[in-house]
């Protein structure tokens, strides 16, 4: 049980050191809306989506104002559109009118950002896969709250090198399809490698086949609490640190354990997991990268820094693993440039570049995330670093993912604004000797041995 002391202390956590809960996502299955008839399916999604999803809003409302825990974002996430919308659409116009059908339900909720518009594509691509994915630029450019995905790998499958062609292109033309709002379409597309069925955060957010017909996920933040808890060690050795970490993600995850419940209950909708990720946002203070400055780092990026990264994420899953019933999602460190004042930083100061972050990704909990790279980035060069993440996915047996947005008429030393928790992005170099003939090679690229488990 979660007593009043625990609340006071998260009180003094929130009005002092930037805690909050980042989302609450409600995840909706759609499995029962197929149709063979267009105009019937999107009825049946929006009719659902708004049925169960009325109150979400209302009710995060009401726990915040409770409990004076803000809570961020309110969000939806639904089944993988390719799965249910294959007897209803038949061309990639028709998946457009289905974005535009979620879309709707999204506004007319309230919440902010809806994800699904998503395939599963690691073994192989059906008609449905691709003509989703091929609608993708068009259906970003239509919507304003859609959020897409695409699983392109996974340690059990391998990686379809014929997808990740496809998604370098994609992401491309996606970028082309919003150039007026400086290419922010590709804020709102993440390629996944192990993309898993219960994460609440966006643009990734997907309801999987595993899960019950709905179901409550929270996702937790706090880089500015335990950066606060940090500064009370400097110079204290790594097992006091390491220590300082664990009790203090164990507190944020109780805050989070303490919404979802109430969240559970106030809608009748059972309770998924809490997603202990820390998530920073453009805001002062609250930066994975002022964490890891705090333990000793002249600037994140510098020698030193995949090792200070992997001790966060390690330890704030071991505070956080004790704090929840279910733990789940993604569950450690983002490290997304442009919604990181420090990671802005870094950047702008030379210390941090894409190599690094790659490097950073190998110990994290996601991979290179809304980073700004040249307008005129080829589709191969993209495809080539979404290969490369899905490869330590693949190998590692964790989850990676890409969120690039060649910004079109953008070039290196450029800033791009996105606005809101999105904020802004320098805009990064990108290696500029070509992979094209690699990518275009098609097929897969085997799973690893250590894959064959049974």
């Amino acid at each position: 049980m979660i007593n009043i002391l625990e609340v006071n202390e998260t009180n003094k956590m929130i009005e002092q050191e930037k805690l909050d809960v980042r989302t609450i996502t409600l995840g909706i299955s759609l499995l029962d809306c197929c149709d063979s008839d267009l105009d019937a399916f999107n009825r049946n999604i929006y009719d659902k989506i708004t049925r169960l999803g009325k109150d979400l809003v209302s009710t995060g409302r009401e726990i915040e104002l409770e409990y004076g825990i803000p809570i961020v974002n309110k969000r939806i996430s639904v089944t993988p559109i390719a799965l249910v919308a294959g007897r209803a659409c038949r061309s990639e116009e028709d998946f457009v009118e289905v974005a535009k059908t979620l879309d709707k339900a999204a506004r007319d909720t309230g919440v902010n950002f809806l994800g699904g518009y998503s395939a599963i594509v690691s073994k192989g691509t059906t008609p449905t896969d691709e003509a989703l994915i091929r609608s993708i630029p068009a259906a970003l450019a239509a919507t304003g709250r859609v959020c897409s995905s695409v699983n392109i790998g996974s340690t059990k499958t391998g990686i379809n090198m014929d997808a990740v062609k496809l998604m370098g292109e994609i992401v491309r033309e996606t970028a082309e399809a919003t150039k007026e709002n400086n290419s922010l379409g590709c804020a709102k597309l993440v390629v996944f490698c192990n993309a898993p069925d219960d994460n609440p955060f966006m643009a990734g957010a997907f309801h999987g086949v595993s899960e019950a017909d709905a179901v409550i996920n929270v996702g937790v933040s706090g880089p500015g609490v335990i950066k606060h808890a940090l500064e009370d060690v400097r110079g204290k050795n790594f097992e006091v640190l390491c220590e300082t970490v664990k009790r203090t993600a164990f507190k944020v995850t109780r805050a989070g354990q303490l919404v979802a419940q109430e969240a559970s209950e106030r809608l009748g909708i059972p309770f998924g997991i809490v997603d202990l990720s820390l998530a920073p946002t453009p805001s002062v203070g609250d930066s994975v990268a002022g964490i890891l400055e705090e333990m000793g780092l002249e600037s994140v990026g510098a020698p030193g820094t995949t090792a200070a990264l992997a001790l966060l994420n390690d330890q704030v899953k071991k505070g956080g693993i004790m704090a929840s019933s279910f733990v789940g999602g993604l569950s450690g460190a983002f490290i997304p440039v442009s919604e990181d004042q420090g990671m802005i930083d870094a950047v702008n100061r030379g210390a941090l570049t894409i190599e690094k972050l790659e490097a950073m990704t190998c110990v994290c909990s996601v991979g290179l995330d809304m980073i700004a790279i040249p307008g005129d980035t080829p589709a191969s060069t993209i495809s080539g670093i979404i290969a490369d993440e899905a490869a330590i996915g693949m190998i590692n047996n964790k989850t990676t993912a890409v969120r690039l947005i060649p910004v079109i008429g953008k070039d290196l030393g450029d800033t791009v604004e996105f606005g809101g928790l999105l904020g802004h992005a320098p805009v990064q170099r990108v290696n500029g000797f070509g992979c094209a003939d690699f990518i275009n090679r098609g097929g897969r690229i085997p799973a690893p041995i250590h894959s064959f488990k049974n």
